[in-house]
């Protein structure tokens, strides 16, 4: 992945997990509320000093984890969302504000569990089941602690109450270990989707090679060809020309006839091999049928194009098929230009009558339909 998409995928989760703060912060603000409710009501057993200092106290350590999510240090960390350190924080709070509360603590119990239901989507088991203790111990050990005290008005209500927050942990630890255990399925089949779909794509590659491709030549074939040469001859531009070029290796029925196919099967393949050698990376060959060759040579002219077409013939009449001996191996060319506006058919049938008059002069030479329209 490079850089700038590493800073994107960062920027994105940097705004996700600031919206997911947003929630938590959100969450604070709705106990705020319900708490002055209770202060007004005569449920919350504080001073006003005191619960402004809590509040103090608690919009402080928000905002240390908003400037931590803000600079983006949280990154550092294997959980960047730092959502277990955000519900030990919250939870230490909530006991803290219930051991204020007498009546009215039952009430706020709810929010126990509305603070592990953060955890459930991000947590492992294991790491859940450590907050739930932590809440559970937290609430059962205030209790205790007044039970110990002589502070505890009504002893029955309070066991009912560490009850019920025992009951909605267990069930709370047994859902989130669902949840991840979905999650991980569902990570499982996305990466072997994604397998899948590389595997498909890379035979999808393999087919369009073997369907632009010839088999025993290795080049490409006559479909391909004239798909890339339309192509290029509708990308050409004024001033520019590509050269264009019928190839014809002589005598090749005599080759077959003497030699046997297998023979003629090698020959083509030493041309294909000759030409490769010959020409640039840029440059299209392909076998346009039989031992008949097309070639397209892209931004030329006629002394380059005719150049690279006499140095292909005479490297081909040096050429030792693999494991045949045939001697006075040559070949033909037809040759022409294509300019913009250029019909590819008829530059074509202008390359295949230049190949035409190689043939009848003698055969083993290159032939210009340019040359012709001089004459």
């Amino acid at each position: 992945m490079s850089s700038s998409s590493q800073r994107v995928t960062q920027r994105r989760l940097k705004g996700l997990l600031l919206k997911r703060f947003g929630m938590a912060a959100a969450t604070y603000a709705l106990t705020g509320v319900v708490c002055s409710v209770a202060m007004f009501n005569g449920l919350l057993q504080a001073s006003w000093p005191t619960a402004l200092l809590f509040t103090l106290l608690v919009t402080l350590s928000q905002l240390g984890f908003f400037a931590v999510f803000r600079a983006g240090k949280n990154l550092r960390f294997r959980d960047p969302s730092l959502t277990e350190p955000q519900m030990l924080v919250a939870l230490g709070w909530l006991t803290l504000l219930l051991s204020s509360f007498d009546e009215g603590r039952g009430s706020l119990l709810v929010i126990y569990p509305l603070i592990m239901l953060f955890g459930v989507f991000e947590l492992q088991p294991r790491v859940f089941v450590r907050c739930a203790l932590l809440a559970f111990f937290g609430f059962a050990g205030l209790n205790l602690y007044e039970a110990f005290t002589l502070r505890l008005d009504d002893p029955a209500a309070a066991t009912l109450q560490v009850c019920v927050l025992a009951a909605v942990l267990i069930w709370l630890s047994l859902f989130a270990s669902y949840v991840q255990t979905l999650r991980r399925r569902m990570r499982q089949r996305r990466f072997a989707l994604q397998a899948h779909q590389d595997t498909l794509r890379g035979m999808m590659r393999q087919l369009e090679d073997l369907a632009a491709t010839d088999e025993l030549t290795g080049l490409f074939n006559r479909r391909h060809f004239l798909r890339l040469a339309s192509r290029a001859l509708d990308n050409l531009r004024a001033g520019r020309q590509h050269g264009l070029a019928l190839i014809d290796l002589d005598h090749f029925k005599r080759i077959n006839d003497v030699h046997g196919h297998a023979a003629g099967d090698r020959v083509l393949q030493a041309f294909a091999a000759v030409a490769r050698a010959c020409l640039r990376d840029g440059d299209v060959l392909a076998r346009y049928g039989g031992e008949e060759f097309v070639l397209l040579l892209p931004d030329t002219d006629c002394e380059q194009f005719a150049a690279c077409c006499e140095r292909l013939r005479e490297a081909f009449s040096r050429a030792e098929p693999l494991g045949v001996k045939v001697s006075d191996l040559s070949l033909s060319v037809g040759m022409t230009l294509l300019t913009m506006h250029d019909d590819l058919d008829e530059a074509l049938h202008r390359a295949d009558q230049a190949l035409y008059q190689a043939k009848r002069s003698g055969r083993n030479r290159c032939m210009a339909a340019w040359e012709e329209a001089d004459a």
